[in-house]
């Protein structure tokens, strides 16, 4: 087995145990060792009490012996890993220090938070102008009426209860009375096909399904019935019902059909809950096949929620109560994690954004809400950092220079910080007054100080000019296989290109490094996920015979214990030579020095050099979200500096703008400059007619490139490239 790289607080421990210090991998019978189940002396309650019913009494001996027998059972019986929903597993408890809390189930969890921060508001909603608040007691009270209510409907233990739709107190009220009840949270994205609908449906067997509204509605009714078999009910929690049914129902209604449940029924449902059992199912992106779904356990969503907090320095109510706003898909892990779980943790409150808040609305909720907390995927960052060079061109000269004089001070200031520096110049003082609390106030991020970037890689660029505002965006890198985060990076643990130090309480290595300390980053921890449901190669291919979590993701460590991510996997381009080529630094560059491309993609994969494929930055119809041709007015500003008068994409292409075209190539010589081998320079490279969209499938709902869809999509431009 590989040597095992070990940071964070756990490995750096001097009292740690063996297991957690050794220069290998826990070895499968250490990995045991080093953890526990959940309960595992109910077997032993069972044999004894069938001793008690046979008449015969047990002497201390015999009991001790029944007690190390029923143990033994436990452990053969549980492993780190099952496919099945309704299987239990192996908790990683650590022996002591972080990761060695007591387990607890997502409804205890939540009637502790509820117990503990009860008056305190927890959810807002944007209603006719005005925020409506459901406090701690209300939001609690709510989700055992809608357990109930599902309950009333037929939700079978361990079934799905599926949500589509845009963000809501509703979307959290279901997700959380589904685990109440027994059952597991299913999110389904809002942009999926009916297609992409029906099998989730099927493959989570989903019992109710809540959808956002009527065009959600239109799509699930267009599913043939008998695909959808194990489906009883049907909820809208937006928008009046056109047509009632026996099985369709408007969200007013579906909260008083469980008042003839007891009480009592749905406690004992919740007693009957375990740390080490399923609670949330996250289906992958499927881009490449069918989705995966993985199942995460109450202790996965209730440990990690308690661990992001202690490294981020998050505060509890009611010492402060921090601020988030919900606005990216709650089916991807990410962003559950961040304005779900955490909030309930820490007594949080979460606001929720509106349904077009990627179409613009969204720097609109920010001015009113201004969180404390802010998670944006890459693309938002850009967004953000296109804006403010917008407004910035459309300023006078002196401004300009104000604003470029900034930035290096910010740089300067912030860089040293990092390295443990404690100055603040009166330079430094002076930027901030005149530069950097405008720029916070234009984003209504004026009260945020944890700025937090996820799901994909940030490009240097970007992180390094929010960096220069004094707005360091730390990297929070992880999977849905880990139930989020396994690295975090704030302020304390913060350099540009790293994406931080990892969870305490995890662990960390890298197996099959190279010469240069860059192996694939594997996950051992608390949050390490139960496995795929009914996939059991997929699990294996993920999970190793030691129990770590192969994330396909190449990485190197720097001695200080700070992750960088420098790849992955599956995204290795190997060319007829046989050189790996790693795409996105590649492409990160080309954007960088190139600044009227909105997305660059890497091709050649087995072909006798490399090509790109380009975007370019567009405006957007803030109605509909859909493109336009018309040039965005950094693009325009960009093609009147290189001496071009187009304004539309098409202008550019219809002409192949020798002016444009030259920038373009200029930048491309740039980037190939500085690569490490003949193999890895750009070729060739072709425009496309539109951008990478969500809606156009180029990009996933974290609008991350959707590799495998946009070769396909565009085979025929790849093709003109080689031929």
């Amino acid at each position: 087995m590989p040597h095992e790289v070990e940071l964070g607080a756990t490995a750096l421990d001097p009292e740690a145990s063996p297991e957690c210090l050794g220069s290998t991998p826990l070895s499968s019978e250490a990995a045991v060792e080093d953890t526990q189940a959940t309960n595992p002396a109910s077997t032993v309650k069972n044999v004894l009490r069938e001793s008690e019913r046979a008449g015969t009494s047990t002497t201390q001996e015999e009991e001790a012996e029944v007690l190390e027998e029923g143990m033994n059972k436990a452990q053969d019986a549980l492993r780190l890993w099952t496919i099945h929903r309704d299987g239990e597993v192996l908790l990683r408890l650590t022996k002591h220090g972080p990761g060695h809390e007591a387990p607890m189930t997502i409804p205890e969890f939540f009637r502790e938070s509820a117990e503990r921060f009860g008056t305190y508001p927890a959810l807002a909603t944007r209603n006719n102008d005005e925020w409506e608040f459901l406090n701690y007691n209300q939001y609690y009270k709510a989700c055992r009426k809608a357990a109930k209510a599902l309950l009333k409907l037929g939700l079978k233990r361990f079934n799905a209860v599926g949500i589509l739709g845009f963000n809501s107190a509703e979307w959290f009220i279901a997700a959380i009375g589904a685990i109440l009840a027994g059952g597991l949270c299913v999110g389904i994205y809002a942009t999926n096909s009916p297609e992409a609908c029906q099998y989730v449906i099927d493959h989570a067997k989903v019992n109710i399904l809540l959808v956002e509204n009527d065009q959600q509605l239109q799509k699930i009714l267009s599913i043939p019935q008998n695909k959808v078999e194990t489906l009883n009910a049907i909820i809208q929690y937006k928008q009046p019902v056109k047509e009632s049914s026996n099985n369709l129902y408007f969200w007013d209604d579906f909260m008083e059909l469980g008042n003839s449940i007891p009480d009592a029924q749905l406690d004992q449902i919740i007693e009957s809950q375990k740390a080490n059992q399923c609670a949330v199912v996250i289906y992958t992106s499927g881009t490449t096949g069918h989705p995966k779904g993985v199942m995460l356990s109450h202790d996965n969503i209730t440990w990690t929620a308690g661990a992001v907090p202690r490294d981020c320095s998050l505060s509890l109510a009611p010492e402060k109560q921090e601020v988030v706003v919900s606005y990216l898909p709650l089916s991807h892990i990410a962003a559950q994690m961040v304005d779900l779980w955490i909030p309930i943790k820490i007594g949080a409150i979460t606001y929720f954004a509106q349904p077009d808040a990627l179409r613009g609305s969204l720097v609109n909720t920010l001015h009113q809400v201004r969180p404390t907390c802010f998670l944006g995927v890459p693309r938002i960052w850009e967004k953000m950092q296109e804006k403010i060079k917008e407004n910035t061109t459309k300023a006078t000269a002196l401004k300009r220079k104000v604003f470029t004089w900034a930035r290096n001070t910010g740089l300067r200031v912030n860089t040293k910080r990092m390295l443990g520096g404690h100055d603040m110049p009166m330079s430094y003082r002076m930027a901030k007054t005149l530069v950097f609390n405008k720029v916070r106030n234009a984003l209504g991020l004026d009260r945020c100080y944890l700025f937090v970037s996820g799901a994909a890689p940030l490009t240097p660029e970007t992180s390094e000019f929010f960096l220069s505002l004094d707005i360091p965006i730390g990297e929070m890198y992880g999977m849905s296989e880990s139930s989020g985060p396994h690295t975090v990076a704030v302020c304390e643990n913060y350099r540009t290109h790293s994406c931080g130090k990892i969870l305490s309480g995890c662990k960390n290595m890298l197996y099959q490094p190279d010469k240069d300390g860059v192996g694939e980053v594997c996950f051992w921890g608390r949050h390490v996920f139960m496995g795929y449901l009914e996939r059991e190669d997929a699990t294996k291919e993920v999970i190793d015979e030691d129990g770590w979590l192969h994330s396909g993701d190449l990485g190197r460590m720097d001695s200080q214990g700070f992750l960088y991510i420098t790849g992955r996997i599956k995204e290795l381009l190997i060319t007829a030579g046989g050189e790996n080529v790693p795409p996105v630094p590649i492409e990160n560059l080309v954007k960088e020095k190139i600044p009227i491309v909105s997305n660059a993609m890497l091709v050649g994969d087995k072909a006798k050099f490399l090509s790109m494929l380009l975007t370019l930055k567009c405006e957007v119809d803030p109605k509909s979200g859909e493109l336009l041709d018309r040039l965005s007015s950094e693009a325009i500003s960009f093609c009147r500096h290189v001496g071009s008068q187009a304004s539309t994409v098409t202008e550019i292409l219809q002409h192949q703008d020798p002016h444009v075209y030259t920038a373009i190539q200029k930048g491309i010589n740039e980037v190939n400059e500085v690569a490490v081998s003949n193999a890895q320079k750009i070729q060739k490279w072709v425009i496309l007619e539109k951008d990478f969209t969500i809606a156009g499938g180029e990009l996933g709902p974290t609008a991350k490139v959707k590799r495998y869809f946009v070769t396909e999509k565009y085979k025929q431009q790849i093709y003109n490239l080689y031929h």
